[in-house]
């Protein structure tokens, strides 16, 4: 049997083979969508974050032209209400109640944005205008805004019945240990922070089509997603019906940053909507709609303390984080801060950590997970305090680190927090790091800055996340009629570039141009079952199982062949989509072998790979900023990043993941931050407010690899979806902090360090001089 080299596998910088859909306007996404006959659907939304509310007369609105019905909280008990996952089990093992989303508020409005009521009209702008006829009487009342503030004593309570805005609290470590270590510390080193809350703000805002199909006796539903039958399986719960009496299918999406993971109430709207009327209902997410109740992400308030030896070596941690949910418990919500703990000791060897989680309500919308999802948060942490460790030590930053690096000869390696490290090389991805940064001539570039009246500064982060959760993905092969081969898998692409990687996986198996594999995912009539996008698991999990699919359909292929050619199976190979008798010219193209197929199965292949423990990308972020005194301007002059990836499958499409996560680290340290005023109004709701990242912000990137292949998963691959967003925001803000330490001594500043937050810190620290 022979398989010969396809010109475009794994490891192979292909161009995306979907980009000419999208860079020509062809691609399809939810609101290009227009079933004949469909309806607008409008949300009526709450002005205040919390108070009772009484709504009077639905007659006028109800007669308002082209308004076909009108939704209450009282039309929609009969719907369950959107639940969480879970809830983490406490230190003394009680699991604590949650307080889920009910799909229309009732009596009770919890933050800006909570749903109240629901029209369904000709169009929109119809449906908008018979809102204004509804009489809603609201109670206005104090919220709690504010992550720390809002566990202060005498603070509003967001659910008075349980006597706390606490929603939760978790434990992870050991706390007599890490006392022990505390005990004999020659130096502690302590740091508190805010991670500042963020909103997603991919491109495609969410849209959602709802369907009855009365003679098929079930749902569908069309809509943006990261993975669809997640999506089937929460609606069919809500609804009280079968998974089979529901159909999700999902288009092209326009980013998703784990924001559109999840079901959210116009989702249930559309559905129970459209029953009721016989037609179709389209719900059409405005921008500023999206600011106010789309899951946003973040907003931690963090106290971490490191116990130190006279060497400098890292004896334990101390860590306190509060953590933001907004006023419900939104589906993953607690998972974030807690996975994000078992994180807490990054790269470092620290033997002893004692982690308290407390999970806050406010008066705020909902948080989830948002790129990266806990692990970012967990990297800021570590690499923030280490840097201070190192100011206060007086010890080179890079030295520091290595002297309390996880060794080589450690792995694998079991942190204090459970997690299984297979095989990393810390240092190695640092020292490259550093000579492609120019790390040793930094003090003359330093000088230079100087003479020009501004302050420079270089900052690092030597990161680890986990991804690729234990789970599985299987892939399902055809080879069809014409010769091309399809795939079916139940991730879903949001711009990552599925279709060309998993085509250069499978050409590898097949020796096929990539240009003849197709893809289809986001259709729960296709697949059973899926596990969707998220955690970087795409690729390290769904590419093997492609991949193995690949080799299935190959062997089934070569069988054909063989039977139609008169030869043996190991004598067929398989050359540029057809197969052949090795040395000589007799073979059949895969149409004909498609033909020839007796049996359909003949034509299908499966592959599913299990994943067992995560697997763990690593790297090192350098980033060197000037920044103008008199202004407090940022600017990045140099952004360098070696990566541990395990293995690649595309460069290209690796560098895009890397360039875009990077983005959105940069925008958390300088510019984002979603701001909620003392009466829970969002102050920055729209674009003109809310600060993104954009060109003129960003550096040119080198980029790199350094890769040690993963022992846990079969490729060799760990991922690398959220990883620029990981190891980034840290790498920034430490060097915005070199920066205004060596000119000011200031060695703390909150995010997003904006040029008036800088400003003011320059401006308090040459007052106190």
């Amino acid at each position: 049997m022979t398989v010969l080299t396809p010109k475009f596998g794994m490891g192979a910088s292909v161009l995306r083979t979907e980009d000419d859909t999208f860079i020509t306007g062809k691609g399809r996404y939810t609101d290009d969508i227009a079933p004949a006959g469909a309806l607008h659907g409008y949300v009526v939304r709450s002005p205040i974050a919390k108070g009772r509310f009484r709504i009077g007369s639905l007659d006028a609105a109800r007669s308002a032209p082209g308004v076909h019905l009108v939704l209450t909280g009282e039309d929609t008990k009969h719907l369950r209400d959107l639940v969480t996952s879970g809830m983490p089990k406490q230190p003394d093992g009680t699991t604590p109640p949650s307080r889920d989303i009910p799909i229309l508020c009732r009596d009770r409005v919890q933050y800006v944005g909570d749903a109240v009521a629901f029209i369904v009209a000709d169009t929109r702008a119809l449906a908008q205008d018979a809102a204004e006829l509804i009489e809603i009487d609201y109670e206005d009342e104090k919220p709690a805004i504010g992550t720390a503030a809002a566990l202060k004593e005498g603070a509003p309570l967001v659910w008075p019945e349980l006597g706390s805005n606490e929603a939760f609290r978790y434990h992870v470590g050991d706390k007599e240990k890490t006392d022990a270590a505390f005990a004999k510390a020659d130096r502690v080193v302590k740091v508190s922070f805010i991670n500042n809350r963020l909103v997603a703000n991919y491109m495609e805002p969410r849209s959602i089509i709802g369907e009855w199909r009365a003679g098929e006796d079930r749902f569908v539903l069309t809509t943006g997603s990261q993975g669809v039958h997640h999506m089937q399986g929460v609606l069919s719960n809500i609804f009280g019906i079968p998974k089979k009496q529901l159909r999700v299918i999902t288009p092209d999406v326009g980013g998703g940053f784990g924001t559109k993971n999840f079901v959210y109430r116009e989702h249930a709207l559309v559905l129970e909507a459209a029953k009721r009327l016989g037609r179709p209902v389209k719900w059409t997410c405005d921008r500023n709609e999206h600011f106010l109740t789309d899951s946003q992400g973040r907003d931690n308030f963090v106290t971490a303390e490191m116990a130190l030896d006279a060497s400098g070596r890292f004896l334990g941690m101390r860590v306190e984080i509060l953590s933001n949910l907004g006023a419900y418990v939104h589906q993953f919500g607690p998972y974030i801060p807690t996975g994000g703990a078992s994180m807490t000791t990054g790269v470092y060897d620290i033997q002893a950590i004692d982690v308290t989680v407390k999970g806050v309500y406010t008066n705020t919308c909902p948080v989830d997970a948002y790129r990266g999802a806990g692990r970012p948060e967990a990297a800021f942490l570590i690499e923030k305090l280490v840097e201070e460790c190192a100011r206060q030590l007086k010890m080179p930053r890079e030295e520091i680190r290595r002297r309390n690096f996880i060794k080589p000869e450690q792995f694998p390696y079991r942190t204090p927090t459970g997690r299984l490290y297979d095989l990393c090389e810390f240092d190695g991805h640092m020292t490259l790091a550093m000579e492609r940064a120019g790390w040793a001539s930094f003090e003359e570039r330093l000088e230079e800055s100087k003479k020009r009246g501004r302050m420079r500064g270089i900052g690092m982060s030597t990161y680890i996340e986990a991804c690729a959760f234990p789970g599985s993905e299987p892939a399902h092969l055809t080879l069809n009629a014409d010769g091309t081969v399809t795939l079916a898998i139940g991730t879903q692409t949001n711009g990552q570039g599925h279709a060309t990687a998993y085509a250069q996986l499978i050409a590898e198996k097949l020796n096929l141009d990539i240009t003849k594999i197709r893809l289809h995912q986001g259709d729960t009539d296709v697949l059973e079952s899926g596990g969707g996008t998220g955690g970087s698991r795409s690729v390290p999990i769904g590419g093997v199982s492609a991949a193995r699919a690949g080799e299935d359909l190959a062997e089934k292929i070569r069988k054909i062949a063989a039977e139609e050619l008169e030869a043996a199976p190991a004598d067929i190979e398989l050359v540029n989509g057809t197969a052949r008798i090795v040395g000589t010219d007799r073979s059949m193209d895969f149409a004909e072998i498609a033909k020839a197929a007796k049996n359909p199965d003949d034509l299908k292949g499966f592959g599913n790979f299990t994943q067992e423990e995560p697997t763990y990308p690593n790297g090192t972020h350098i980033c060197e900023v000037e920044i103008d005194p008199e202004t407090g301007k940022t600017d990045i002059v140099a952004y360098t990043v070696v990566d541990d990836f395990g293995a690649t499958v595309n460069p290209i499409l690796l560098a895009g993941q890397i360039h875009g996560g990077v983005a959105q680290g940069i925008g958390q340290a300088l510019a984002e931050e979603a701001v909620y005023s003392e009466d829970g109004q969002l102050v920055t709701a729209t674009f003109m407010d809310y600060q993104m990242p954009r060109a003129d912000l960003l550096p040119f990137f080198h980029f790199e690899t350094r890769n040690v292949p993963s022992t846990t998963n079969a490729l060799g691959m760990k991922g690398a979806g959220e990883a620029g967003t990981v190891g980034s925001t840290p790498a920034v803000l430490n060097a915005v902090v070199d920066a205004l330490y060596r000119a000011y001594g200031i060695s703390h500043i909150e995010m997003p360090a904006t040029p008036q937050r800088i400003w003011q810190a320059i401006a308090q620290a040459r007052s106190a001089s």
